[in-house]
């Protein structure tokens, strides 16, 4: 499974549990922390926690395992590294706050309709 198809499985995963405003930036080329960042917001604690679980089992049922994780106790800000793709579930203030969207403002996002086009970021 290529970093792409990953992402696509992190945001699909995501929105199986109702996660919100869905983001992924693509940072290949532009940085080698990873490839793509997955963004989405979860309306709770426990929902942040749940939707992160549930990014975690898919990635478990294809064998692909987990680098690192942080957060999934307090369920404000989980963090999910995957190597290729790192994944953060917020609540939404959290999310506000730190705004990681606009550090990578210039980064393309990868469309998450279907085809491989990707938008231009802001």
């Amino acid at each position: 499974m290529n970093s792409t198809d990953m992402a696509r499985l992190a945001a699909g995963a995501a929105l199986d549990k109702k996660a919100l405003d869905p983001v992924v930036v693509d940072l290949r080329g532009i940085s080698s922390v990873a490839d793509y960042f997955v963004m989405v917001t979860g309306t709770s604690d426990r929902h942040v926690q749940a939707v992160s679980q549930n990014i975690m089992d898919a990635f478990d049922s294809l064998g692909i395992k987990i680098l690192g994780e942080e957060g999934m106790r307090e369920g404000r800000w989980v963090l999910m590294d995957f190597g290729e793709v790192v994944v953060h579930v917020f609540l939404e203030d959290v999310r506000d706050y730190y705004d990681i969207e606009r550090l990578w403002i210039d980064a393309p996002r990868l469309d998450l309709q279907g085809s491989e086009g990707k938008e231009s970021g802001g």
